[in-house]
Parts: C-alpha cells; sequence; structure tokens
C-alpha cells in the first residue's frame, strides 16, 4: 500500500517539519520531506493533513490485553488479594477462543489511544497472535512463566520461537517470567538456561510491591532483582515490568546487564503499590517505557493518561517540577517502548523505519495555542486529538471508524458475552 500525507507537521527524531510530507510504501516509510518532490506515483491513499502532526505510533511496552474482561470488576482492591482472589481464579476459565476476542477489544482501545504494538505477557498466545494478525496490529508476545509450566517449559518455550516470532510480519516472541514469587528456584534457572542457550533477553514483574520485596528477601536473603540476576535470568538482557521499589543493588545488577526498565504509572497508583523512580532509572542511564498494564488495574489502555502520569508523578513526589520533562515522557512512550521491546526498525519518523505513524489533530482546544507542541501532547493531550493510526502501512483507525476486518459491534458483542459468562452475570 502507498500513502502520501502532506500538508503536515511531522515529529522527527531532529525536530518537527513545517508543511512537510511523508510517503509509505509497503509498511516502510519512504519519504519525509519539507518540500513535496515533483513526482506523480499510484497512491492508494493521498491525505491532506490540513497542518495537523504526524508523530511515532506509541509502544505500550507491559500489557494483558485479554485483561479486557475485568475491565472494572476487580476494583478498589491491594494487588495480593486483587491477583491471587479475583484475578487468577476467572482467567482460569479463559479458552483460547475468548482471549482472541478479548484481544481484539484491546486492539481496538490501543488504536484509538494512538498505539501500534502492545507487548503481551499472558496465555493462549496463539489466540493473542491470531487476532493481532487479523487485525493487522503488532505484538511482542511472551508466556507469563509460572512454576506450573515447569514440567513441559522448553517444550512451551521453543513451541513460542518456532510458532510465533515472524507470525504474519507482526509478531515477535520473547521469553517471559512472569514474577519471582510465582516461580521456584528451579524454574527460574529452568528459563533462564534456556535464555542462554538461545540468546533471549527475558521480561518479567520486578519489585512491584514492598511485599513482594520483602517476602523474597525473606525467602532467599535477596531482592528480587538481586536473586534473579545472580541466577543468571537477565545475562542476555530484558526488562523489568513496573520496578517500583528498586534497591540499590537492583539497580546496579540490572544496569550491569542491560536492562530496560518499563513504568505503569496509572497501574501502580491504582492499586497502591507506589511510584517508580523513574527520574533516577533515567538519569542512571537506563532505557525507561511506558506500559498500560492490564484493563483489570488500570482500567483504560490510554497512553495520553499514563505519560502525564509519568511526569506528574514524579515531580509531585520530588517535589521538584523540572524533573521528568514532557519530551522525555514522549520518548519514553515512543521510541524508548521500541527499544524495550527490540523493536529496530521503529526508531522513529525517518526514511526506511516501519509506517507505525499517528496523526493529531492539533486543530481542537486542548492543542491551542501552539506554543509547544510536544508539551501539549503530553500535558493537555487526550485519545480525543487521535484522528489517524497507522500500522505497518496500513490505516487501521480514522476518526472514529476502525479498519481491522471485524465489525466494531461484533467485539463488544462477543467479549460481553465473554465477561458474563466468566463473571457468571
Amino acid at each position: 500500500m502507498m500513502i502520501r500525507i502532506y500538508n503536515a507537521k511531522i515529529l522527527t527524531p531532529n525536530g518537527i517539519i513545517d508543511g512537510g510530507e511523508l510517503w509509505t510504501e509497503d509498511g516502510k516509510i519512504k519519504l519525509v520531506s519539507q518540500v513535496s518532490p515533483l513526482i506523480l506515483l499510484p497512491w492508494d491513499r493521498e491525505i491532506n493533513a490540513n497542518g495537523n502532526l504526524l508523530i511515532p505510533s506509541f509502544k505500550n511496552a507491559h500489557a494483558h490485553s485479554p485483561m479486557v474482561f475485568l475491565r472494572s470488576y476487580a476494583d478498589d482492591t491491594a494487588l495480593d488479594e486483587w491477583l491471587f482472589k479475583q484475578v487468577f481464579p476467572r482467567e482460569a476459565k479463559l479458552t483460547p477462543d475468548d482471549c482472541y476476542w478479548l484481544t481484539k477489544l484491546a486492539i481496538l482501545e490501543y488504536l484509538s489511544s494512538g498505539i501500534s504494538v502492545a507487548s503481551d505477557m499472558y496465555f493462549h498466545l496463539g489466540s493473542i497472535a491470531d487476532a493481532c494478525v487479523d487485525c493487522g496490529f503488532r505484538n511482542v508476545i511472551l508466556e507469563g512463566i509460572t512454576d506450573g509450566n515447569k514440567p513441559e517449559l522448553y517444550k512451551k518455550l521453543q513451541w513460542g520461537v518456532d510458532n510465533l516470532d515472524g507470525k504474519g510480519g507482526l509478531i515477535e516472541y520473547r521469553l517471559g517470567l512472569h514474577a519471582e514469587y510465582t516461580n521456584s528456584e528451579e524454574c527460574i534457572k529452568m528459563l533462564a538456561g534456556f535464555a542462554k542457550e538461545n540468546k533471549m533477553p527475558v521480561y518479567t514483574h520486578l519489585c512491584e510491591t514492598s511485599k513482594e520485596v520483602n517476602e523474597c528477601l525473606q525467602r532467599h536473603g535477596k531482592t528480587p532483582g538481586e536473586y534473579l540476576s545472580d541466577l543468571g535470568l537477565f545475562d542476555h538482557g530484558g526488562v523489568a515490568y513496573h520496578f517500583v521499589h528498586p534497591s540499590e543493588k537492583d539497580i546496579k545488577s540490572l544496569k550491569e546487564r542491560g536492562v530496560s526498565v518499563v513504568t505503569c504509572p496509572a497501574s501502580n497508583l491504582k492499586l497502591a503499590s507506589g511510584i517508580a523512580p523513574i527520574k533516577r532509572l533515567a538519569d542512571e542511564g537506563f532505557n525507561v517505557a511506558i506500559g498500560t498494564d492490564g484493563s483489570a488495574s488500570n482500567n483504560a489502555l490510554d497512553m495520553f493518561r499514563e505519560m502525564y502520569l509519568a511526569t506528574g508523578l514524579q515531580k509531585g513526589t520530588l517535589g521538584d517540577p523540572t524533573v521528568v520533562s514532557g519530551e522525555s515522557v514522549l520518548d519514553m512512550a515512543t521510541v524508548n517502548g521500541a527499544k524495550a521491546m527490540g523493536l529496530r526498525g521503529l526508531a522513529g519518523l525517518e526514511i526506511g523505519q516501519d509506517a507505525d505513524i499517528v496523526m493529531l489533530d492539533l486543530r481542537q482546544p486542548n492543542m491551542q495555542p501552539l506554543n509547544n507542541i510536544v508539551k501539549n501532547i503530553v500535558y493537555a493531550g487526550s485519545k480525543s486529538n487521535v484522528l489517524m493510526t497507522i500500522v505497518a502501512g496500513k490505516i487501521l483507525y480514522e476518526k472514529g471508524e476502525y479498519n481491522v476486518g471485524e465489525d466494531a459491534d461484533k467485539i463488544y458483542s462477543e467479549c460481553q458475552r465473554i465477561a458474563d459468562r466468566i463473571l457468571e452475570k
């Protein structure tokens, strides 16, 4: 598909181009220019941006897409009770078909928020991958390994490598450990061994709550970051989700191994887990990205809200309005997320990069006047500003309409049926 977008403001790694033009072909960016070359090509679409802004798509670096069935159900509960009494028992009832439809619902929300890729830690991964491919959406997908997976762990991981990685040109497979507290040392060592053999990074929930940290200290005499690092889990890098309560040794261990951190401010705030020290982590040189977490704890899959909280919570808790700038937070939500997920083709709006692009409506009151467009996005922007989301060169969302191969009302109906069944309404 060939798309020409002209008369646009374009946010590039080198700044904003005014009155610019962007071309895509076969899922790649072919041109980013201030002046339109006098070339006539057989465009599938020519789009007048009317002075609106093109930015790199948002990257949701930590998600549990099928958890949309628990949206606004298991609320106002502490994390351990929420997870073990509300979430796990109901997730056990999910079928592969359930996860297929629930993922499609999450994709609709991602697209309307300008998100072109999520990183899902869940189960029934084949169904999640199928839903993404059928919709044209990207996913970096991983099993959340627990001790229950130990009997067939190698078989399960190898199946993911063989059957999911590269699927439809949209899916990438990674290794995932659910958490220290849901795994025995034997299981963690098995996963670390597979990671070493295949030279793969490992992604995990880490230091999410003070309770998690304290109980790990009681079990092993080490914090979760120390413990997992010493077992070799991060020898080929990886990602720490949440990382709200890291010790100095955690920070040192993960920094040495090139581990990225994904902060989930809305989820951590709502579950009262705490506030991740992302200013400190960024200053230490960590690649910090942003995730929404799942709908059961967030409850919205909205990157605009995450960006605002990511900066606002740091300013408020540190008593310093200068920290974690709007520009740095936008990077966390876009290019840093791609780096955390290992997506090399999504480094920004440049020639040769993958064509994952969002058009934002600047002709709304919350974006005027245009004193500083980037700060407008982070401090004043909202989902209402998303006019268009392009994934791999295909327009999947445009002005409230979805192009995902399925009627939105059908998706809503199927997901309500699933929620009614599992929640026994």
